[in-house]
């Protein structure tokens, strides 16, 4: 392969903008969409690389953070870091939370993640084809709910005290329960398939506030069994946590005291989930 990061003008460009802490790019797919990458300089000479998709909170401005914080760890375990940016309002109401729960109007959250992975697979000429997902608050929903839907992509899940937690329940609904998966996004449940993906849960004891997480009749994402699963983040979070282990999923539950809804608080943890599945995967590939 030919290397980026020599040569011409244009090689100069892409080693500029395509490695290490990248610049934002437009979804090629969907313009409405953007991402940014932390890149291993190695790939610019060849090196085939794993991959960790880090997904933002409600605020959408931990992207970038998260870009940064996970740019050691990438670097020298051989990872790239996906950030997508899932943007307030994309349908011009002020929707906060639609990326949360992968259906907003005509937008499938999910496909426009998987549909980013690929373009960077082509870019870089990586095998992408299984990934590790982190998200913590509104990415803690988009990496649980990820994961349910598409646990054949993935080979790691750290999921960070969503709000609002969808059960393994086969007699609810989406979103909080899986009833309608097929007739709601042509999907069929494989809990073999999630069985097989290493999953993270943490959240902080002291994450205890419930105003933006409690859900009132006549809300947008309101359904029967909203707030059935807890009251708080740490209840709920258990809640998920009991319903992948009766599937059989092998889960990791962090409960970090004296810590309240912090994302830097929780990355360390996280790190070091991350850095053990990824020896299991090279492992078992040897």
């Amino acid at each position: 392969m030919t290397s980026i990061a020599t040569g011409s003008v244009a090689d100069r460009g892409r080693a500029t903008y395509d490695l290490g802490a990248t610049a934002i790019f437009a979804s090629k797919s969907d313009p409405r969409f953007h991402y940014c990458l932390y890149v291993p300089p190695a790939v610019g000479e060849g090196a085939q690389v794993d991959l960790l998709v880090a997904v933002h909170g409600t605020g959408r401005t931990s992207f970038l953070g998260f870009r940064d914080a996970f740019a050691e760890f990438g670097r020298w375990n051989d990872c790239a870091i996906l950030c997508p940016v899932f943007p307030m309002g994309v349908l011009g109401d002020d929707a906060r939370s639609g990326y949360k729960y992968m259906i907003e109007g005509d937008i499938r959250y999910d496909q426009v993640l998987l549909a980013i992975v690929e373009e960077v697979v082509a870019k870089y000429r990586q095998d992408w084809t299984r990934f590790a997902m982190f998200g913590f608050s509104g990415g803690g929903h988009f990496t649980h709910r990820f994961a349910i839907l598409h646990p054949d992509r993935l080979w790691a899940a750290s999921i960070g005290a969503p709000g609002s937690v969808t059960l393994l329940d086969p007699t609810r609904d989406w979103w909080v329960g899986i009833r309608d998966l097929a007739e709601k996004f042509g999907i069929t449940f494989d809990a073999t398939a999630l069985a097989k993906v290493p999953v993270q849960m943490i959240v902080g004891d002291a994450d205890l506030e419930t105003w933006e997480i409690t859900h009132v009749q006549g809300s947008t994402h309101w359904m029967p069994g909203a707030n059935d699963a807890g009251q708080t983040r740490p209840e709920r979070l258990r809640t998920l946590c009991r319903s992948f282990e009766e599937a059989g999923v092998r889960v990791r539950f962090d409960l970090l005291p004296g810590v309240s809804h912090e994302r830097d608080a929780v990355l360390d943890p996280v790190k070091d989930f991350l850095a053990q599945a990824l020896k299991e995967r090279r492992n078992a590939s040897r």
